[in-house]
Parts: structure tokens; sequence; C-alpha cells
């Protein structure tokens, strides 16, 4: 019996010109695939962060996360007190996390999805709660896209071209239309786009 999604799900993604979402933030991030640009989002960071946190950090949402973002996202804002705005939102907030490998997951109010990832998030769209949002976490959005459980996308796509890397839409995309919701652009170049999953698949 198919589970009717009751709340919708986001990513929020950082992307180059050229598609690529891997290491926005700092060059240590993700060497894989012998990735040697990461950080290239780091000279635009104020402007977009600011962003950021107007459109889509000021409302109750739960994390959903691939394991490599929990690992990253975990030392820093596990430490978070009370007076660090954003981040102590996250540390507070629950957190679903993708993984069959990590046996600990000692971040407060953190929940793993293990086996099928798809299922796991689909069964967690059909029951009330709040916006499930994805920071980064690239192999994670390439199930959901395969799958088909996006709803929305928030991206911001940075003037800056890498030629290679891990890139938003892989082969196994399903192809469908998006309605757009709204754009702005920073005065540093950079172009935010949330769109939605409204529009008709073709496939």
């Amino acid at each position: 019996m198919d589970m009717k999604p009751r709340r919708e799900l986001a990513i929020l993604t950082f992307v180059t010109l050229d598609g690529v979402m891997q290491a926005p933030a700092q060059p240590e991030e993700d060497f894989s695939g012998d990735f040697k640009h990461g950080g290239w989002a780091k000279p635009y960071w104020d402007e977009v962060m600011a962003q950021v946190k107007e459109e889509a950090m000021d409302e109750p949402y739960d994390l959903l996360l691939g394991r490599k973002t929990y690992e990253i996202f975990k030392p820093h804002f596990s430490k978070a007190t009370d007076n660090d705005g954003d981040a102590a939102f996250l540390n507070k907030a629950r957190k679903y996390v993708a993984t069959n490998s990590l046996k600990d997951l000692d971040w407060n109010n953190s929940i793993a999805i293990t086996g099928d990832v798809a299922a796991g998030v689909t069964q967690l769209k059909a029951h009330d709660g709040p916006l499930l949002q994805v920071h980064g976490s690239w192999q994670l959005i390439q199930c959901l896209l395969a799958n088909d459980l996006i709803d929305e996308f928030r991206l911001w796509t940075f003037p800056v071209v890498v030629g290679s890397g891990k890139r938003l839409f892989g082969e196994h995309t399903v192809e469908y239309d998006l309605t757009r919701v709204k754009t702005r652009a920073a005065s540093n170049g950079a172009l935010m786009g949330i769109y939605r999953r409204g529009g008709v698949k073709r496939s």
C-alpha cells in the first residue's frame, strides 16, 4: 500500500555554474575523485549565508543528512550553546541520518535510517512533522532524485566553474519540469533559485 506524503522534503544545495556541489565550504571537506577545488564558495560565503538564513533557516524543520555530511557537521554544531543562534538550532533539531555504518549517533536527537533509504524517507514523509530539509549530502540526494522524493529545490548557484566533481543532477535523476517559486541575485554574483516539484514528470 502506497503511503501518501504528509510532509515535504526540500534540498538546500550550493552548486557551481557547471553544476558541481562537492566541497563548497572547505578544501578538506571531500577529496574523493581527486577533487582539488574544495572551498570554491568561500569568497561569496557571507552574503549567501545571509540569504540562506532568511529564506530557509527561520522555519521549523528536521534535518535529513547523509553520513559524510553528518560527520562534517557534528564536530562544530554539537558544541553549540543556546546563544549560538542558527548553530544552536541545528544542534537541537531532530536529525535523520542515512547510514549503514555509523553505530553510535551521539550528536543529540540523531536517528539512523538504515537499509532501503528511499523506503525510509518515504515512511518519514508519510507521518506528521515539520519540513524535512537536506543539507549537502550528495549521495543521499542522488537516491532522492532517482526515487522522485524531492518536493522543493533550494539552490544557490555561484559564479564559479571547476570542471569536475560531484554534480547535483546525476545520471539517474528522474526527468520532470519544475515550477519557479523565487529567484534572487546577490551583489557578489551568486544566484538563489527556489523551485517546486509541481511540474510534469517526463518519464
